[in-house]
């Protein structure tokens, strides 16, 4: 693995590294986002994502998802509820679960939110060479699968027993196919900004 900081010796586990950039991203998507109304907290930002990927999800998977405690996943809800960024209803199948999805405004809220995000990213990958764009799409490709297959798998937090199979590297794609991104769009993300 490459130095972490470019000087010999500084060489770091994949996931230190991968912390350092997520700190970064998050400072990078957060620019702009006071101008999004309404303003939310991340808490909320990242219940309001879940949910609307997640549409029909009841509290107590949402709790998990975020690794949060029910009441703490009850009183975000009833907060986003007043704001008029979420609806809870009577699951169909089961009377005792609550049935969460985003409304209208919780939807334009998110698109304006990616908006925002994808401006300033856009900046960022503008400066990259294209090659570097395709390796990145790649890992990030292989990341969320990864994470999707540890949320599925069951896992809240790391140590909670649940973790799937890893995947070996014979298994991993060594180019851009298969990731749904066409390596020639991938240079072109600020095009859409």
């Amino acid at each position: 693995m490459p130095p972490l900081d470019g000087r010999p010796g500084t060489e770091a586990h994949p996931s230190v590294t991968t912390v350092a950039v997520a700190e970064l991203l998050e400072v990078l998507l957060a620019r702009g986002q006071d101008a999004a109304t309404p303003a939310i907290s991340p808490s909320q930002l990242r219940a309001l994502l879940v949910v609307e990927r997640t549409e029909g999800i009841n509290l107590r998977t949402l709790g998990a998802m975020l690794g949060s405690r029910p009441p703490s996943v009850t009183r975000l809800c009833d907060r986003m509820e007043a704001m008029g960024l979420l609806t809870r209803s009577r699951s169909r199948t089961s009377g005792r679960e609550v049935e969460l999805r985003p409304t209208r405004q919780g939807r334009a809220l998110l698109d304006e939110y990616r908006a925002i995000r994808l401006r300033e990213l856009s900046a960022v990958l503008d400066l990259m060479e294209p090659a570097a764009i395709e390796a990145l799409i790649v890992g990030l490709t292989g990341l969320r699968q990864a994470a999707a297959d540890l949320f599925a798998a069951g896992a809240r937090a790391p140590g909670s027993g649940a973790t799937p199979a890893p995947h070996g590297a014979a298994a991993r794609e060594p180019t851009a196919r298969g990731t749904g991104v066409e390596p020639s769009r991938a240079t072109r993300l600020s095009d859409t900004a």
